[in-house]
């Protein structure tokens, strides 16, 4: 199977290094030159999990054209932000009935969007052919071959069945969903717990403060997805329960690095510094935005924003979640 990957960041990376590893023939996508030009010719990009090595399957290019030429399956990597002048330009190349699988996880903020909604507006695809990959998985511990499972959500249920069983293997484990809604909220709005979680840490605090944030989190995510359309079960599964996990408690996530510097009072410029993207940074805004306007009270969610806007300490943000009014737990 010919599957090309759009964006060689490190999930990106580790995605194409995977689907090699497992007999694809790969055409992976870089901006950047010289990611291109060190894959083709030491088979090694030097910005992004430099220390792995892409298996002779992995063709680079900078070209969308020649990227997609032939492939069965598009997996879209580019952050959500960024990715409108990209599809619109992947349009003018793109194969017909292949399946666009999302990796990229966020809301724009431009347009509260979810990225099913972005790729519909710019590539006019059928819905049937999108689908969403997601759930508890770390870049470096995909390329480095250890046991993941996630979670593929489409609306055509044999395209889903189809992707499954392409890519999975003994090291990685593809589950099937419908709940496209619900997989892509959960992938966006963990990111904006995962900021908070690193705050918890670069403060000092417990193992009771850490846990508080990731059930009162995964209420306040649960709620805005079903507002939405998704299911409440998405949310206790590996793209909401397992990728809040993975991502507030592991110290690879991007996103918890940045709260722990926040946390630990660095700016926000300076928390951001690097290649990387934390995508929790713009989607608090987008999930506040949205949370108000279908009236779900998502409390951590409005502080973790209120702080990367600078409008309250996150000594003080703390405090006002502590002392807000009592309620049973199951409230709003």
């Amino acid at each position: 199977m010919k599957v090309a990957v759009i964006g060689a960041g490190s999930w990106g990376t580790a995605l194409a290094i995977y689907f090699a590893r497992g007999g694809h023939r790969v055409g992976l996508w870089a901006r950047e030159s010289e990611v291109v030009e060190g894959i083709n010719r030491g088979r090694r990009t030097p910005l992004f999990l430099p220390d792995f090595q892409f298996p002779d399957g992995v063709e680079a290019t900078g070209s969308l054209a020649a990227a997609v030429d032939g492939s069965e399956a598009i997996v879209w990597v580019v952050p959500v932000q960024v990715s409108r002048p990209v599809l619109a330009e992947l349009r003018r190349s793109l194969p017909p009935s292949v399946a666009v699988v999302s990796a990229s996880k966020g809301i724009e903020v431009a347009t509260l969007q979810r990225m099913d909604e972005v790729v519909f507006d710019e590539l006019a695809i059928a819905p049937e052919r999108f689908v969403v990959l997601s759930g508890a998985s770390f870049a470096k511990e995909v390329a480095e071959h250890l046991p993941t499972a996630a979670v593929l959500a489409g609306r055509d249920r044999d395209l889903v069945r189809d992707l499954q069983r392409a890519f999975s293997s003994p090291a990685f484990r593809f589950y099937g969903s419908s709940d496209v809604i619900g997989v892509e909220v959960a992938g966006a709005l963990k990111n904006v717990i995962a900021i908070a979680a690193g705050m918890v840490a670069g403060m000092g605090l417990g193992h009771n403060t850490l846990a508080a944030l990731l059930t009162r989190g995964l209420h306040e995510i649960t709620r805005l997805g079903v507002a939405l359309g998704g299911e409440a079960e998405t949310f206790r599964g590996l793209a909401g329960m397992g990728d809040l996990v993975v991502t507030c408690t592991g110290g690879l996530s991007r996103n918890r690095q940045v709260g722990e510097r926040l946390g630990q009072g660095d700016t926000l410029t300076s928390a951001q510094a690097g290649r990387e993207v934390a995508e929790g940074v713009p989607t608090a805004r987008a999930a506040t935005e949205l949370a108000k306007r279908h009236g779900v009270e998502m409390p951590i969610t409005f502080m973790v924003d209120a702080i990367l806007a600078g409008s309250i300490s996150v000594r003080d943000a703390l405090t006002a979640l502590m002392t807000r009014e009592l309620k049973d737990e199951a409230a709003l």
